[in-house]
């Protein structure tokens, strides 16, 4: 049977055009079947089936590739959840957490594929759904997380956050993240939660800006329920955004919440390196300090 990957690239820069076509190359000349997406075949100029974008896009593939950034990988990682295809990220941008390989590793990482060299971690993902009157209005889901904002600047947002239906806290805030592990060094990061390893299961909770006595991050079980109630006193319309790709806007009296997914997205792993070693390379730490030893 003829081994079939997807790639999944951000053609917008020449040099990752580059990139994508070496990747082709290399994988048709070890005998597999390339399928790229149909919006991106006119760019790449590499002969390669066609999909459409959408959950049957990685078909039968054995993995699908992500050239780009964070948001490149967010995008396959849509089309390699609904069949539990492995998905390697190869960072193309800035600081790339998601991604498992750089520029600079590309020749070897896809050698690793052809030769079957690599493991498979599973990420927890969160559903996502919108209540509005007692009716479910949106069911979506996040590997990073959902984000719950105003949508005009001048504007605040009035919330209660509930934990497994009990009450936590009323917020006047610029909004609310509710995020996975692997989202804890995203948005959720950014908003003041902490770092999570990504092999810890946890859901975690931070609000943005909220004027508060308390305001802050929280780590709940991986089987808890968190819930955020926009409350009529919020002046303006609130937005919903799962991972920053997919946004819905919110009413008052609308309520959103956020359990486990039974549906993990699975990331490829090349070499066995510790989360600690990830977040040093990734945001530069300087672990040496400015005391050396004598």
């Amino acid at each position: 049977m003829t081994r079939q990957a997807l790639l999944v690239a951000h053609t917008g820069r020449p040099e990752n055009l580059v990139c994508a076509k070496q990747v082709v190359g290399q994988l048709v000349d070890a005998g597999f079947e390339v399928r790229v997406l149909t919006d991106e075949a006119g760019e790449l100029h590499v002969k390669a089936d066609e999909v459409d974008y959408g959950p049957q896009a990685a078909g039968d593939s054995e993995i699908v590739f992500a050239l780009g950034g964070d948001g490149t990988l967010l995008r396959a990682a849509e089309l390699a959840r609904p069949g539990g295809v492995p998905l390697l990220g190869v960072n193309l941008g800035h600081v790339g957490f998601l991604a498992e390989a750089e520029l600079h590793d590309l020749d070897d990482a896809v050698s690793a594929v052809v030769a079957g060299r690599y493991n498979v971690d599973e990420r927890l993902t969160i559903d996502v759904t919108v209540v509005r009157g007692g009716e479910v209005v949106v069911d979506d889901w996040a590997l990073n997380e959902a984000s719950v904002e105003k949508a005009e600047r001048e504007r605040m947002l009035d919330v209660l956050v509930s934990v497994d239906r009990h009450p936590l806290s009323r917020w006047g805030c610029d909004g609310v993240v509710l995020a996975t592990p692997t989202g804890s060094t995203a948005y959720a990061f950014s908003a003041g939660g902490p770092v999570v390893s990504p092999d810890v299961e946890a859901l975690l909770l931070a609000p943005i800006s909220a004027h508060a006595l308390f305001n802050r991050p929280l780590v709940a079980a991986p089987t808890s329920v968190l819930t955020v109630d926009v409350l009529p006193n919020s002046r303006g319309v609130a937005i919903l955004c799962c991972d920053g790709r997919r946004s819905f806007e919110l009413r008052t009296g609308d309520r959103v919440e956020v359990r486990r997914s039974a549906t993990p997205v699975r990331v490829v792993r090349l070499e066995q390196r510790s989360f600690t070693e990830r977040l040093v390379a990734k945001f530069a730490l300087p672990i040496d300090g400015w005391r050396r030893p004598d």
